[in-house]
């Protein structure tokens, strides 16, 4: 809630980057994704922060948010070892009724998945959940980026597609934790990667949203490890 309160026109992204990173120190972890390695590349933010028809992996720079636009912050953190990975869609001022929609809409099939997320549900269950949320709202959902085990890594086992087929894949099992994260698209399914090669865009240029908790599976309800303080399952 903090890093999303400094999001306003004319701050920089990188200023926000900057913040998060102090308000990491104040609580004593650390930034997951900073210095993370994926091949030959190494990530040199400390949050992901990715505006308008960037999808996911932005990287803190210099520009400045305008009104109208619409923020991603994806923050991971290690504490004791353990990481804890969470993402929100933040509008800037007024948007246009069907961006505002598109979060609405992101936001709702990741409130649907969490709420099915327990012992002895197939994976395929929650990724159906998120996909038909998306398809029934004319909206469209990322392939090429899915959700994850988190634990002591960022990203273990199982990988969780924002699309599936109901009772298909592995039973989730108490005491597993996975990030679910909706990725959904304005326009067309397709992305592409940018030459910095992490930022990835929409093909067409429409607006993305994305919304993410790490989510604990237990017998009874799920219990979301990063509850945000205005977070409420409808």
């Amino acid at each position: 809630d903090r890093v999303s309160e400094l999001v306003r026109p004319g701050i920089t992204t990188k200023e926000v980057d900057e913040a998060a990173a102090a308000f990491m120190q104040e609580a004593k972890v650390r930034s997951a994704f900073l210095g993370y390695r994926l091949g030959h590349r190494i990530f040199p933010g400390n949050i992901c922060i990715s505006l308008n028809d960037e999808v996911v992996h932005g990287i803190a720079s210099q520009r400045r948010i305008q009104y109208g636009d619409i923020v991603k912050l994806d923050i991971g953190v290690i504490e004791n070892g353990w990481v804890g990975d969470t993402a929100t869609t933040v509008p800037v001022g007024i948007v246009e009724e069907r961006i505002d929609q598109l979060l609405r809409v992101t936001e709702n099939a990741l409130e649907r998945a969490i709420r099915i997320a327990r012992e002895g549900t197939r994976l395929g269950d929650i990724c159906a959940e998120i996909e038909d949320e998306a398809r029934r709202n004319r909206f469209s959902v990322v392939r090429e980026f899915v959700g994850h085990g988190v634990g002591r890594k960022l990203h273990e086992e199982p990988q969780i597609p924002n699309y599936g087929k109901r009772g298909s894949g592995p039973r989730l099992k108490a005491g597993m934790t996975l990030a679910i994260e909706p990725m959904i698209n304005l326009g067309t399914a397709a992305v592409r990667l940018l030459d910095d090669g992490w930022t990835v865009r929409t093909a067409d240029g429409m607006p993305s949203a994305h919304f993410e908790h790490t989510v604990l599976i237990t017998r009874n309800e799920p219990e979301i490890l990063t509850w945000r303080a205005k977070t409420q399952l409808k």
